[in-house]
């Protein structure tokens, strides 16, 4: 009933709102644009009914130009295909801006246990003393990136903020001008953002949202916990990866991270000095004055002047005198405003967001090999030592490393980053920056060589204030991670550094390049086992260990539902924290207003405290694990043949728009690893090997194998047994859940003339028999008769996202289509393709 109730109110919040103004872009003030609104329904028909009957693209909007346009010269047709792309890119925009002003309304009454929900279930269950005890440690941390699939300008941010607002207030007139300055107003980049540029973008999104969207949560959280000493200010945290991100993206350097970390200083310093000056617009009692004015001058200096030093006891010390005062003198009038304002700072002290500094194993494995040549310890490679005398080295061996004894760009700008550290802690505060996390991690030396570089960089090795951050990404560092701990807190040294840092030890597992090396299920089934290992390892020597998870976008990536994810870990992980990235689309559909982030970070609370305080644990019999293992294999057996399949990579290259990513002022960084000749898989980054798929709209990535899996085992007869794991193994449901979302946006019918195709028409017909059988086994085991049935809000906001977008895509395989031809106007249908990328994505919201 109480889905029936939602899909009441999306259709008249959503649904009936989008289709009444989408009506006002028909007045858009486009140049040469002017019938393009009315004529975008017809396209869409003939979209629609074309693909349904076997048509191609090109046939599709050839028949359509000839018909209903009477468009018969080539350059006219590209010109109003790219009007069709400028129309459609603000109809997206409107749409996320109905959907999000809906937001409270259609979750106001959702399944998903809220704060409020569980803190009455615990209220029943008289159990206050053990969820007081736990909410005063446990944390969560979301950690915004910069992956560059997140490229709304403030400027539109801003747009999309103010129509949220009128349409909650159903003022016509002023959303009716607004979208006209969205018409007139540029979507996209005119070039390639910086990794500053970047930065700036998010910290945008910080300043306008995440800083009183905290504050409100905390607040909240103090008033109904029922312990009057609660003062967890680090129960919900944020980090920050861009200008701290050089993994894979060479244009991030010392003096952009020195740039972003004051970047991110200055505008705490400026949401500091507004708190300031509207509470100082309450508190005008006279003996307060002096000092509230005396720290608003040095937050005012601190705002203009990054040399400008403003510690957390210059703010924190000054706002304690000025309560002492208010309560002594003035009746504490208003003290509860001044508590709200000061239980921020304590938040948010002066860094913000924590800048994490994040490399590749590959460059450090370059610089140490680099700074050994010129010490003289190797002649020209690394392996020219034992392993035992390259730990002697970086564990003991004692070096001074300076920036212009060297002569290799990525040596030097390690050196310097890597010293600068220390002035930025001196600066933001210890958390300002104190985390370094290495990719590609397999092996002891991942840890070690950061390790060694902070010391011959100038950190005292009992004092090195940052955290050390093996990635564990590939199957390889999965299956060899518990052994690699394991031999680093054998070593004295490790082992003492860890104590120093609270014997904690955080380990990242990535998403991403694991879904790409050994498929959906095997990588997300081996991440489970990893977290239960290295739990294990972590609590037999004493350490607690903390989990990072690198999700957001599609589930391919880690994405799909979050808290699904954490309500379903398994007692044998540790649960001290969550950790998790949020990135591409995500930052912005998932955390981008107020009532989002509060929701959502209500949701990752309640999943990470979960398992300890009611319901039952997530426990996985022995029985059950071999069937996920068998299930596993299986999956990767099939994935695996596609990988290798000769036509796999030359499919992506020639069939898809993965080189146009590159081409697309999204990001920064570039599209893939290295600067090879041949592209290869290893190389490829998981933005665009993921994001192309979506753009087919196929998703090879988030399902491929499941199908044939599961055939597998109801043809042994064992499908009751799957049908009983989905059943009973939350995280195996939750898995086969996000799968069934990556399913629900697939549209073949887009693609299926490319079975004609001599070269590769074979291996589209590979990837279509595994969609249908994995979507046909999927709706078995869970007894649904539709993908997504149980999420009505979600599959039909997917189906109105994809009939928006439906002639974008359309008019990209067309332009595919043309540019496979040698079409003489190549160029202007390359552009058509890159343009296109940037409506295809934010429409889909987690597509990359």
């Amino acid at each position: 009933m109480q889905q029936i109730e939602r899909l009441k109110e999306f259709k008249k919040s959503v649904n009936n709102k989008f289709n009444a103004y989408n009506s006002l872009f028909l007045n858009l003030p486009y140049r040469n644009i002017e019938n393009v609104g009315m004529v975008i329904p017809l396209m869409l028909d003939q979209c629609q009914k074309g693909l349904k009957s076997g048509q191609n693209p090109k046939e599709i909007l050839e028949a359509f130009f000839e018909n209903f346009m009477s468009i018969n010269s080539e350059k006219e047709r590209i010109d109003f295909m790219f009007r069709i792309i400028q129309y459609v890119e603000r109809q997206v925009v409107l749409y996320d801006s109905v959907e999000d002003a809906a937001f409270p309304k259609l979750y106001k009454h959702s399944n998903n246990l809220a704060i409020k929900d569980y803190f009455e279930l615990v209220d029943k269950n008289k159990s206050w003393d053990k969820i007081s005890e736990h909410l005063s440690n446990f944390s969560a941390r979301i950690v915004l990136t910069a992956h560059p699939t997140q490229f709304y300008t403030p400027a539109v941010l801003d747009i999309i903020a103010e129509l949220r607002s009128l349409i909650l207030g159903d003022k016509i007139d002023d959303i009716d001008v607004t979208l006209q300055q969205l018409g007139l107003t540029s979507l996209i980049n005119s070039k390639k953002p910086t990794p500053l540029d970047e930065a700036k973008n998010i910290i945008y999104i910080l300043r306008n949202v995440y800083y009183e969207a905290v504050g409100e949560l905390y607040a909240y959280l103090k008033k109904n916990i029922n312990n009057s000493e609660f003062e967890n200010y680090n129960i919900m945290k944020l980090g920050f990866w861009p200008g701290g991100d050089r993994d894979g993206n060479p244009f991030v350097t010392a003096d952009i991270t020195s740039d972003v970390a004051d970047e991110l200083r200055i505008t705490l310093m400026k949401c500091y000095y507004n708190d300031l000056k509207k509470l100082q617009q309450k508190l005008t009692f006279s003996a307060l004055q002096d000092d509230i004015n005396e720290l608003r001058a040095n937050l005012y200096n601190a705002m203009f002047n990054p040399k400008k030093r403003v510690g957390y006891n210059d703010i924190i010390g000054p706002l304690n005198k000025i309560r002492t005062i208010l309560i002594e003198k003035y009746h504490s009038l208003y003290l509860s405003d001044l508590d709200y304002f000061m239980d921020k700072v304590r938040i948010f002290k002066t860094h913000f967001a924590t800048l994490d500094i994040r490399q590749d194993h590959g460059m450090h494995t370059k610089v140490v090999a680099d700074v050994l040549r010129k010490n003289g310890l190797i002649k020209e490679s690394l392996d020219e030592l034992s392993e035992s005398e390259l730990v002697e080295v970086l564990l003991h061996k004692n070096l001074q490393l300076k920036p212009e004894d060297f002569t290799e760009e990525i040596t030097i700008d390690t050196i310097r980053n890597i010293s600068q550290l220390k002035s930025i802690q001196e600066t933001n505060g210890e958390e300002g920056c104190n985390r370094y996390i290495i990719s590609n991690s397999e092996d002891i030396f991942s840890v070690l060589f950061v390790y060694g570089l902070f010391r011959w960089c100038g950190w005292n090795a009992k004092e090195i204030t940052f955290d050390i951050v093996p990635l564990f990404e590939t199957m390889k560092g999965m299956e060899e991670s518990e052994g690699i701990m394991q031999k680093l807190f054998d070593m004295p040294e490790y082992k003492a550094h860890v104590k120093q840092r609270s014997e904690k030890q955080t380990m990242m597992l990535g998403f991403s390049d694991g879904t790409k090396d050994g498929g959906y299920l095997k990588a997300n089934w081996s991440i489970l086992k990893t977290k239960e290992s290295l739990s294990g390892v972590c609590a037999k020597n004493n350490v607690k260990a903390i989990f990072f998870d690198g999700r957001g976008g599609p589930p391919a990536r880690g994405g799909g539902k979050t808290h699904r994810f954490y309500a379903a870990q398994t007692k044998e992980i540790a649960n001290n924290e969550i950790q998790l990235t949020i990135q591409g689309q995500t930052i912005t559909s998932t955390y981008g207003t107020k009532e989002q982030f509060i929701y959502n970070c209500e949701q990752l609370l309640t999943a990470g405290l979960s398992n300890n305080f009611y319901g039952e644990e997530n426990v996985i019999s022995k029985e059950q694990r071999l069937l996920i293992e068998e299930l596993s294999e299986l999956s990767f057996e099939k994935y695996d043949a596609l990988k290798h399949h000769d036509k796999f990579m030359p499919y992506l290259e020639n069939m898809s728009t993965l080189k146009y990513y590159t081409k697309a002022n999204i990001g920064s960084r570039p599209g893939k690893r290295g600067n090879k000749a041949k592209l290869e898989l290893s190389d490829l980054r998981a933005i665009s090997f993921v994001g192309s798929w979506s753009q087919l709209k196929q998703n090879v990535p988030g399902y491929y194998g499941l199908g044939t899996a599961i055939k597998t085992m109801k043809d042994n007869g064992r499908m009751e047994e799957v049908i009983s794991l989905y059943k009973n193994v939350a995280v195996f449901r939750a898995l086969m859940s996000n799968s069934m979302m990556a399913l629900s946006k697939c549209y073949f019918e887009l693609t299926a003339y490319m079975k004609e195709n001599k070269e590769y028409g074979d291996f589209w017909v590979i990837l279509k028999n595994e969609y249908d059988l994995s979507k046909e086994m999927l709706l078995e085991i869970s007894g649904m008769k539709i993908l997504m049935e149980q999420e009505a809000i979600s599959r039909e906001s997917i189906k109105i996202r994809e009939n928006i977008v439906l002639p974008l895509l359309v008019i990209q395989q067309y332009a595919l289509q043309k540019i496979g031809e040698e079409s003489s106007f190549k160029e202007l249908y390359e552009k058509i393709v890159t343009r296109s990328l940037y409506g295809n994505i934010n429409a889909s919201r987690n597509s990359a």
